[in-house]
């Protein structure tokens, strides 16, 4: 795929958006990020982020926000992006239990709007977020596209599996290609302060007890940003395509007679969380007081990503375990916070 016209990046200030942005910036493509900015978790730090981001002359950034139909219909077609790639969302579990409209407003009805201004603007491949936790109360490890993932177990999981079909529905009717990767527990430098490896860092260092679930036993399939951002970028370059064996008797659900595909994207290694505390713990060079407590609501025991159809697709394999990723974190950690 030849790349002439721009990417556009949506929540670029987050997490993964800025390190995506990064690298493409880095590699000399134009990259048009658009961002709300809201205040879900500290926004210093996407202002720091985003900081960052300017002061490659390749950048152009919007703030907007994906709920505002008439403002992303009218940025898509006066950018005119080849990729889209939509990381924008309200994310977290926890949070969809006490504020659901927000995922609703967001992730429903913000990503139509993005699903319209692609298909408007002629965008050459829709790339989005979808996550692990569509899995929800499935126990069939490693968890894979082609098996059925119809019971989430919380509203953002819902919310994402609505993603998935929402994005099939735009490659059948419109031609869109669109593919969904379904991200599995994301961690490094500059990550969300919302998730465990943020919270556990910022508690030990202050002597606090840290909050442990399932008793520390639930496993996770994580991923270093690093190995996020190689797959995304080489699964931006491959628009998805029909797939000429798909058989409306037996349909697969990460492909279609239509421009469709989901992955999954993750460590292809379960650790449990116990083992995560323990490397932390080396790295900081303290102990954890560890309050041990039942699995909450929405939350699921263990995930375990078969990453094999992005194998095949792009050749990517993750690469980097936690014994390297935890330390690159805790040096990001110490040396943004002064700590």
């Amino acid at each position: 795929m030849t790349l002439t016209r721009p990417i556009l990046i949506t929540g670029a200030a987050g997490f993964i958006g800025f390190h995506l942005c990064q690298r493409l910036l880095a590699d000399g493509r134009q990259v048009v990020g658009l961002d709300s900015m809201n205040e879900y978790y500290d926004i210093n730090l996407k202002r720091a982020r985003l900081a960052r981001l300017k002061e490659f002359p390749n950048f152009r950034f919007d703030q907007i926000d994906l709920t505002d139909r008439d403002r992303i219909s009218a940025l898509l077609l006066s950018a005119n992006p080849e990729i889209v790639v939509n990381l924008a969302a309200q994310a977290g579990v926890r949070h969809s239990l006490t504020n659901p409209h927000a995922y609703a407003e967001s992730n429903l009805t913000g990503f139509l709007n993005i699903l319209e201004g692609c298909r408007h603007a002629s965008v050459g491949h829709l790339v989005y977020a979808s996550s692990s936790s569509i899995y929800g109360g499935s126990t069939r490890m490693p968890f894979s596209v082609h098996d059925s993932a119809d019971h989430p177990l919380s509203l953002y999981a819902a919310s994402k599996k609505a993603n998935e079909l929402m994005a099939h529905t735009y490659s059948h009717l419109f031609g869109l290609p669109t593919t969904g990767l379904r991200f599995f527990t994301v961690y490094g430098p500059w990550g969300r302060p919302d998730m465990a490896l943020f919270i556990f860092t910022r508690a030990i260092l202050a002597g606090e007890p840290i909050d442990v679930f399932n008793y520390g036993n639930m496993q996770r399939d994580f991923t270093y940003i690093d190995d996020i951002v190689e797959g995304i970028d080489r699964v931006m370059q491959q628009p998805a395509t029909a797939n000429p064996q798909w058989k409306s008797a037996a349909p697969d659900p990460a492909t279609s007679s239509a421009p469709f595909r989901i992955h999954n994207i993750g460590g292809n290694s379960p650790v449990q969380l116990n083992r995560l505390i323990e490397v932390l713990e080396d790295a900081l060079g303290r102990k954890a007081n560890r309050n041990l407590m039942p699995l909450q609501p929405g939350d699921v025991p263990a995930t375990f990503a078969d990453v094999s159809s992005l194998e095949e697709a792009t050749g990517f394999k993750p690469k980097i375990p936690v014994e390297i990723g935890v330390p690159r974190f805790v040096e990001w950690y110490r040396e943004f916070y002064r700590v």
